[in-house]
């Protein structure tokens, strides 16, 4: 499409609205054409012609915000309007003169990389957005001038993919006086505006001429950040200047506020939050040791019994990892159970709870996970410390879970640390996802399969071993949809990848446990349904033995490895749809003979046995014969003849031929019976990993039947049976 501008800044309207009677034109229409051109410019050559761009659309778009801006204050054109810092105009410079690379073609093979000059318009937006962006940014810090991180914020939501960290909080954001205050209330932002300055600069001799200047609430006055003086000090870790604070009367406990009415520039995650919390945040262990000395709460803002909204300095210390300041605030009494409650902004129900456990989990910071399991409860003293059990070395007790449950305290520790379990298998850290379990908390199936998947994915074969021993551990009350859809795809590659005996060994466990103690659904016979001379269906024809194979009366001939072998029309014509074919291929006389060339002439006569015979009840099959009546019955769509021939093959399975019957299955596309030998194989897994064709069936990628499709249809039967046993309406039912 073409660049256009919009109708509220479309300057040939705006133009035409202004022209009255007597009055001189603003712009020509050569200068409203390079005016717009500037506007919608998306690339520019070089740092001076980007500044002239930037000048002339300013020059328009200034007006227009003040005559939109609507607040009824009056404020002066020039005082009111905004400058470009020089290093803003080098960054977006940058951004719209920076060449990147792209596929020149990505369709063909081998793709090409070049180095484009230009980027296309769909993806680089015109001038006037950056300005318009920038500007906003700019607004929202009370700023007179735009500087390089707005036009950086502005990038992070005009181009994609464009890597820019959010605006980082500093001291001299907000110390600009707003545009909207009236005289006095401006001198007295300015004033206080220089005592934070002053206040900043870590001189302590200026501390006193500097609280004179912050207003009425002296000492702890805020700034439009919702931050105190001792705060600020804090961030900077200037020791000397917090002590100073502290000496002239600032409030060790002060919050960060929580509405934007009158500090329009408070951070969303640092309400609530203290100067310890500053101090914690920044790692300055003197200023914490400082403020914790001089009384300051070591939960920061929270209340006892009240619900945690924002962070307490003990789970910012564990989520960064700090060891020496998580000791600290310990010896000082932080409760690592507390957690944060989240809301999702339009419900008030609480998302989750983030307690220092699941920091340091989510982050794996192992040793600091350690130091916090520990720390004993306050209740019950007599409880056997946590890290006590860790330092045991035992290999995952069933005992250890008693005094996780010793009390409700330990009821309520063991929850923390169910969740903290969570978060350190979501995060890829199965080290402390381990040392969790191995005091006593019990698996999820989330968490094992998520382990599982990063020691699979970093090729961890010792830890692998040790996840797949502890599947039993899992209660069937945890088999979900996540196993079939997760779990068995994930098991199945790692057999298929690993070559590894302990390992394909512990999965045959986990497949036959998985499938259960129940016998594979048994095969079903088919009545056999004929059609009798007068059209009656579902009317058996007996015929009399004699017929059979007897030359005398006979209409139709066979010939099967070069012998005869004499039937008739009238009861071959209705047994299949094959058999019909056969007989319409050729006309009706007496030398009517039919070449038969697939079929041994033994394993033939037993199919017109079974037919004229009415059933399979009377035929004598042999051991040797199965396979190939089986083949026969296949050919001929004797659907019936077929699934006996199945039943004696699941009924005669076992270790030794069973891999012959499933490739002779797949091979006659025999899916009942492929099926029976996928259970077969599952149920019996144990035994027949160690057999040398089953591990070629499931490996071997060149025969008539690649490793990878056996391993899939393993699975799909795996999973039908999970779903049926546990996961159906009527649990129990099998499939």
């Amino acid at each position: 499409g073409v660049l256009c501008l919009p109708d509220s800044l479309n300057l040939h309207k705006d133009q035409q609205r202004s022209n009255k009677p007597g009055e001189m034109q603003m712009f020509s229409q050569s200068e409203l054409r390079t005016i717009e051109q500037s506007l919608l410019a998306t690339r520019v050559g070089s740092i001076a012609e980007l500044s002239d761009l930037v000048s002339r659309a300013m020059h328009h778009l200034q007006p227009l915000n003040a005559k939109q801006h609507g607040n009824g204050t009056p404020m002066h054109q020039k005082q009111g309007s905004l400058y470009w810092e020089p290093e803003a105009l080098y960054t977006l410079c940058y951004f719209m003169h920076c060449p990147q690379m792209e596929w020149e073609n990505p369709n063909v093979e081998p793709s090409k990389v070049t180095l484009q000059t230009e980027r296309p318009f769909i993806v680089l937006p015109p001038l006037m957005e950056w300005i318009r962006v920038a500007v906003a940014h700019a607004g929202h810090r009370r700023s007179f001038s735009v500087d390089s991180d707005d036009v950086r914020q502005a990038a992070r939501l005009l181009l994609p993919g464009v890597d820019c960290e959010p605006r980082q909080l500093k001291i001299d954001d907000c110390f600009c006086a707003s545009r909207k205050l009236d005289a006095v209330a401006t001198e007295a932002k300015f004033k206080q505006d220089l005592g934070f300055r002053m206040l900043n600069c870590g001189r302590t001799d200026l501390v006193k001429q500097a609280i004179s200047l912050l207003g009425p609430d002296g000492i702890n006055s805020m700034s439009e950040q919702g931050m105190t003086p001792l705060m600020y000090a804090c961030v900077r870790g200037d020791e000397a200047m917090v002590q100073m604070l502290l000496d002239a009367g600032a409030d060790l406990n002060a919050e960060v506020v929580s509405t934007a009415h009158k500090y329009p520039s408070v951070h969303p995650e640092t309400r609530h939050w203290t100067a310890l919390t500053f101090a914690v945040l920044h790692g300055h262990i003197p200023v914490v040791q400082l403020l914790l000395d001089a009384g300051a709460k070591v939960e920061g803002s929270l209340e006892h019994g009240e619900e945690n909204y924002s962070e307490t300095p003990l789970q910012l210390a564990a989520a960064a990892g700090n060891f020496e300041l998580v000791s600290l605030l310990l010896e000082r009494g932080a409760d690592p159970m507390i957690g944060t409650m989240y809301r999702n902004g339009i419900s008030m129900t609480p998302q989750g709870d983030m307690n220092s456990f699941s920091q340091a989990a989510a982050h794996g910071h192992r040793n600091v996970f350690r130091k916090l399991l520990a720390q004993p409860e306050k209740e019950k003293s007599d409880i056997l410390s946590l890290e006590e059990i860790l330092a045991e070395g035992t290999d995952l007790p069933d005992s250890a879970a008693a005094p996780l449950c010793a009390s409700r305290n330990s009821k309520a520790k063991l929850k923390a640390l169910k969740e903290a379990m969570y978060h350190s298998a979501e995060h890829g850290y199965v080290d402390v996802t381990i040392d969790i379990r191995s005091i006593g908390v019990p698996w999820t199936l989330h968490t094992w399969l998520e382990s599982l998947r990063t020691s699979f994915q970093q090729h961890r074969r010792p830890l692998i071993q040790c996840l797949l021993k502890e599947f039993k551990s899992i209660q069937e009350e945890e088999y979900t949809e996540e196993l079939i859809t997760q779990g068995l795809p994930l098991m199945f590659e790692i057999l298929k990848a690993s070559k590894n005996e302990v390992i394909s060994q512990q999965l045959s466990v986990i497949f036959t446990h998985c499938y259960g103690p129940y016998p594979i659904p048994k095969l079903v016979e088919i009545k056999r349904k004929q059609t009798s001379r007068l059209g009656k269906p579902d009317l058996k024809i007996l015929v009399d033995p004699h017929f059979l194979n007897n030359k005398e009366m006979s209409d139709v001939t066979f010939l099967v490895e070069g012998r005869p072998f004499y039937a008739h029309r009238v009861l071959l014509f209705t047994a299949s749809p094959r058999f019909k074919a056969l007989l319409s291929s050729k006309p009706s006389s007496d030398s009517t003979c039919i070449e038969i060339n697939y079929v041994k002439y033994p394993i033939f006569q037993l199919v017109m046995q079974y037919l004229y015979y009415g059933g399979a009840e009377s035929l004598l099959i042999k051991n040797n014969e199965i396979m190939e009546l089986l083949s026969a019955a296949k050919f001929f769509q004797l659907e019936a003849l077929q699934r006996h021939c199945e039943i004696i093959c699941a009924k005669s399975i076992n270790t030794e031929n069973c891999v012959d019957i499933y490739n002779h299955a797949k091979f006659l596309g025999v899916t009942e019976l492929s099926a029976y030998c996928e259970g077969y194989f599952l149920k019996n897994m144990m035994v027949l990993i160690e057999n040398e064709a089953f591990k070629q069936l499931l490996y071997d990628k060149n025969g008539e039947t690649s490793g990878q499709n056996v391993l899939q249809d393993l699975q799909r039967t795996l999973a039908t049976r999970i779903q049926s046993i546990h996961l159906s309406s009527s649990k129990g039912s099998i499939v």
